[in-house]
C-alpha cells in the first residue's frame, strides 16, 4: 500500500531520515512525493528518482548528498568525520539537477550515477539523498523602534533516501536470535537480527504462529548496514490478534517483493 510519510526539521536542523519499505513505496517532504525511496546501483548502473509537486503551489526543493552512520538501535547520525570508504563514497556518486522548483502536480526526474574511481576494493558504498524544501522569502516586518528584535522560526522539511552502490561478488548471511516478549507497554516481541558479510541486508520481519493464517506481528523496512552488526529489533503485536503470545512461533526475515521477496533468515523458537 503506497504511503505519504511527513516529516519535519526547523531551520537547519537535521533531517529526519527514513527507512521505508518498497521502492514504488513514496515519501512526503511538505508536498513532495519521493520515489522509490531506497536505490540499489549495481556495478555501475544507474537509474533515476522522481519527484512530484502534490501541492496547490509552486515548491523548490535542494538536493544534497549526505553521509549518514546506522547505530547499533537503528538511528541515522550524521558523519562528522568520513571514513575512507565513505569519501569515496560521497566522491562517486553523481545526480541532477541539485535543484528543482516544480509546479503544483509537476512530475521531475533527478538523474543518479556512479562512476567508479580505478583501483576502487569491491564493496558497498553509501550516501543519502537528502530532500529539503526551499522556504520562500518572506517580506522583514518592521515592528517599530522601541521594540527590540524578534525572530521567527520557519520549518523546513526534508527526507532521505539511501542510495547503496556494490561492485564485486558481495556475501551476506543475516541471522535471527534471542526471541523474547516485550514487557514493556504494548504488546511486541523483540528479537535479535545479525549481519555478517560485505554488504548490507534489508526487508520484512514477521512473527507466525502455528494455527494462524495471518502473522501475529510484523514490521517492515529493517535494515542493517554495513557498520552493524547487529540490531534489536521490536515487532508489534497485531491489534486484533487476542491469543496467547507463548509458545511456538517462527520469525522470518524476508526481502521485499521487489527484491524478490526471498528468505534472508529464519528461525523456529518457543516464546515464553
Amino acid at each position: 500500500m503506497t504511503k505519504i510519510f511527513r516529516s519535519m526539521i526547523a531551520a537547519g536542523a537535521l533531517a529526519c531520515s527514513l527507512s521505508l519499505t518498497g521502492a514504488t513505496a513514496t515519501a512526503g517532504v511538505g508536498d513532495l512525493l519521493v520515489a522509490p525511496t531506497r536505490i540499489i546501483l549495481t556495478n555501475g548502473r544507474g537509474t533515476q528518482v522522481m519527484l512530484n509537486n502534490i501541492g496547490d503551489d509552486e515548491a523548490t526543493y535542494r538536493i544534497s548528498a549526505e553521509l549518514r552512520r546506522m547505530t547499533p538501535e537503528g538511528k541515522l547520525e550524521d558523519v562528522a568525520t568520513p571514513s575512507e570508504a565513505e569519501r569515496m563514497a560521497q566522491e562517486m556518486v553523481f545526480f541532477a539537477p541539485r535543484r528543482v522548483t516544480l509546479a503544483p502536480n509537476q512530475p521531475q526526474a533527478v538523474r543518479i550515477a556512479a562512476r567508479a574511481p580505478q583501483g576502487l576494493p569491491d564493496g558497498e558504498y553509501r550516501v543519502h539523498l537528502l530532500f529539503r524544501a526551499v522556504p520562500k522569502p518572506r517580506a522583514v516586518e518592521d515592528r517599530g523602534s522601541g521594540e527590540g528584535l524578534s525572530f521567527k522560526l520557519i520549518p523546513v522539511y526534508g527526507v532521505t533516501i539511501p542510495v547503496i552502490v556494490r561492485f564485486g561478488q558481495l556475501e551476506v548471511q543475516a541471522g535471527i536470535s534471542g526471541a523474547r516478549l516485550d514487557t514493556n507497554g504494548d504488546k511486541a516481541i523483540l528479537v535479535d537480527i545479525t549481519r555478517r558479510g560485505d554488504r548490507s541486508v534489508y526487508g520484512n520481519l514477521e512473527v507466525t504462529k502455528p494455527g494462524e493464517e495471518q502473522p501475529i506481528a510484523e514490521i517492515r523496512g529493517i535494515a542493517l548496514y554495513t557498520e552493524v552488526a547487529k540490531r534489536t529489533i521490536r515487532i508489534p503485536v497485531r491489534g486484533d490478534y487476542a491469543g496467547s503470545l507463548s509458545g511456538p512461533v517462527r520469525i522470518t526475515y524476508r526481502a521485499n517483493n521487489n527484491d524478490g521477496g526471498g528468505v534472508i533468515a529464519s528461525a523456529d523458537t518457543v516464546l515464553q
